[in-house]
């Protein structure tokens, strides 16, 4: 259990007030309509694709992704962040077959109608050697998730573990059960049976992230700032950045047109 005097106590009562505004957005009461969800979803697709770098940048810090391998550091840490990788990378669907989070999250967005063409050509410009930014270029991404997306890829290219394990942990692992609770919420209201893919995806996360994820992340960001005061500091400025740049991507998701029924 943490004291209110240790370090993890304040960077989290720091970044708090951050935390509360963008939890108290109301997006999710937004989403009136189905083609609400599915704007959402088209946004939102793109956090879902760029948290899977901020793991694997902490994977390849925090492991051996060379060959030949070496043992590394702290065997504690290698097992916590293989354990997130093997459930974010290689989790089960609704028929309990392997899928990552993000092929669910596509097929979550087919099964409703969004469109997953955009996504998919980021994704496939990656692949072909793009750079992230001409990628979202290629996607044709709209400036918030841009934004988003640009600010997760300067924390890992900061050459700062301790900032990234920061990003991770309290600008997503720690973050994701209190945010998405309240969107299953309302899905579940508004369209009964309808997002079965979707409803799964979110308890999958709120389970796996509040019971396990975010516990061992919260370990991993305590190991790795240590005892050191600057990197504690670096911790909350990052976590601060990114909630900020989540603020301003669901901020830019507006309500299309009202409609009264649920198409």
């Amino acid at each position: 259990m943490e004291t209110n005097s240790s370090p993890i106590s304040y960077l989290q009562k720091a970044v708090e007030p951050t935390r509360q505004v963008l939890l108290n957005n109301g997006l999710y009461y937004r989403l009136r309509t189905l083609p609400d969800l599915r704007h959402f979803m088209e946004h939102h697709v793109y956090a879902v694709w760029d948290f899977m770098s901020l793991l694997k940048a902490l994977q390849r810090e925090l492991t051996c992704v060379q060959v030949p391998w070496v043992p590394t550091a702290n065997p504690a840490t290698r097992r916590l962040i293989n354990e997130i990788v093997l459930e974010e990378e290689t989790d089960v669907d609704p028929e309990g077959q392997p899928a990552s989070h993000f092929e669910l999250y596509l097929r979550a967005m087919e099964e409703c109608g969004a469109n997953t063409a955009p996504i998919r050509r980021l994704v496939a410009a990656v692949a072909a050697g793009c750079t992230v930014s001409q990628a979202l270029s290629e996607a044709q991404a709209p400036e918030s998730v841009r934004h988003f997306v640009e600010t997760t890829f300067d924390v890992i290219n900061s050459g700062k573990p301790h900032a990234v394990a920061a990003a991770f942990t309290f600008g997503r692992e720690d973050l994701i059960p209190s945010m998405f609770r309240q969107l299953v919420h309302e899905l579940r209201d508004r369209f009964p049976g309808q997002l079965d893919t979707f409803t799964y995806y979110l308890d999958r996360h709120i389970e796996l992230d509040e019971e396990v994820h975010a516990p061992l992340a919260q370990q991993m960001v305590r190991e790795m700032c240590g005892d050191d005061p600057m990197c504690w500091q670096e911790a909350q400025q990052v976590t601060i950045r990114c909630l900020e740049a989540r603020m301003v991507l669901w901020d830019s998701i507006k309500p299309l047109q009202p409609s009264p029924a649920l198409v």
